[in-house]
């Protein structure tokens, strides 16, 4: 029953990031000029248009890996006009920090609940931490629940974050770093890679690939953050 819960809850604080992840990127296409994803209703934290865009990255996927593996896997966009991105490469790039800026929003509010926890004597700072368990609490079996709620938002948000930005495409971090570019070669860039539909698939490969060994320092860097006096790995 336990694994039940824990797959219900990993599920659902999923559901909650992507849909905000997706209606930051909404929001800022919007600022940007692009009303695209307005019209689809995603400038929204309601969580039924994300779900109708991407049913089964949404809801089916995670919610099946949730309770086969105990860990969520899947997926969720929000659309834009190419030929929006292609006129004003810096406010698509922009669009593309927008979503995982709205993780790193989460990660900061889980861990100063966790930390004003721990002052106040509600949680306490695990001998040793892993993905699901940041905190932990002996003062009752409310704050216990508590506790490995903010954990689990603190650490999906914190990956969605760190993954999301790896340099790689379709990840944000792969449009993100045209603000380093000219206009020229920004517009090099986009095309190669709109053009070559196979860069997606080598992209999330080598992202996979390489996520164990960029998350796992951030990660306990990150819990380090949260416990003054208290140092992990």
């Amino acid at each position: 029953m336990e694994q039940v819960i824990d797959a219900i809850t990993y599920f659902v604080v999923f559901l909650f990031s992507t849909t905000l992840h997706e209606a930051a990127h909404a929001w800022a296409a919007l600022r940007g000029g692009d009303r695209t994803a307005y019209h689809g209703g995603q400038v929204s934290l309601d969580p039924r248009p994300h779900i109708r865009r991407e049913p089964f990255g949404m809801v089916v996927l995670p919610l099946v890996s949730a309770l086969a593996t105990g860990w969520p896997m899947g997926y969720a966009s929000a659309p834009y006009d190419p030929e929006w991105a292609r006129r004003y490469p810096r406010r698509a790039a922009l669009m593309a920090l927008a979503g995982p800026g709205a993780n790193l929003m989460l990660v900061i509010l889980a861990a100063l609940a966790l930390r004003i926890g721990q002052s106040a004597g509600l949680f306490l700072a695990p001998e040793r931490i892993h993905f699901g368990l940041v905190a932990s609490s002996n003062a009752s079996v409310t704050w216990e629940a508590v506790s490995k709620l903010l954990s689990v938002v603190f650490s999906l948000n914190l990956l969605l974050f760190v993954f999301n930005l790896l340099p790689f495409f379709p990840l944000d971090g792969s449009a993100a770093i045209t603000l380093l570019m000219n206009r020229e070669t920004t517009k090099r860039y986009q095309e190669f890679l709109w053009s070559t539909p196979m860069l997606g698939w080598i992209g999330l490969l080598i992202a996979w690939k390489l996520f164990d060994f960029v998350f796992d320092p951030v990660f306990t860097a990150a819990v380090n953050l949260i416990y003054p006096g208290v140092r992990y790995g």
